[in-house]
């Protein structure tokens, strides 16, 4: 079970939703999202509706500003509650499309790829277990995909427009 509130105001200020599930169209419930309380579960929000454009990974904690979740803009439309269904994570990194060239294979957070592994880019994903959050930059930062169970054959099945990988991080609630 989970629990994010929406502001539309920064500080927590302003017209506010509460939501426990996920939710494919928020633009009923405010206009803006200025920033977001998020008691439990983890998150991943959407700039638009039904899970489209950039996306950004919440766990619990307080975002005053849409800066804090490293947002382009105010704008959240949709938002689905990630599943922690397993305490174990695995996933294999390849620097090819279909899964060929060099392999690698992850249990753990990663905060740069490429000083780590050497690879420059990442065509392709196998997630073995457990759910991911994918960054485009190393330490977590730039554009964010969410990664679940199941084979990503290029990278445009994760919803990337290029190759860019740079840091991984396991989706689990630290609290």
């Amino acid at each position: 079970m989970g629990k994010i509130t929406f502001y539309e105001d920064r500080g927590f200020q302003g017209r506010c939703y509460e939501c426990s599930s996920d939710c494919p169209n928020l633009q009923p419930y405010f206009s803006r999202c200025n920033s977001i309380r998020v008691d439990s579960g983890c998150w991943m929000l959407y700039e638009r509706p039904n899970y489209q454009g950039h996306q950004y990974f919440l766990r619990r904690g307080d975002y005053p500003d849409y800066q804090q979740w490293l947002g382009f803009s105010d704008s959240i439309r949709s938002c689905c509650l990630i599943p922690q269904q397993t305490s174990s994570h695995r996933l294999r990194l390849y620097e090819r499309e279909d899964h060929k060239g060099l392999m690698v294979e992850l249990s753990e957070d990663c905060s740069c790829i490429q000083d780590r592994f050497h690879l420059s880019e990442v065509r392709s994903v196998h997630v073995l277990e457990g759910c991911w959050v994918l960054y485009e930059m190393p330490n977590y930062l730039g554009r964010q995909y969410l990664l679940r169970p199941q084979e990503y054959r290029r990278y445009h099945d994760w919803g990337a427009m290029d190759a860019k990988a740079g840091s991984l991080r396991r989706v689990v609630d630290l609290y």
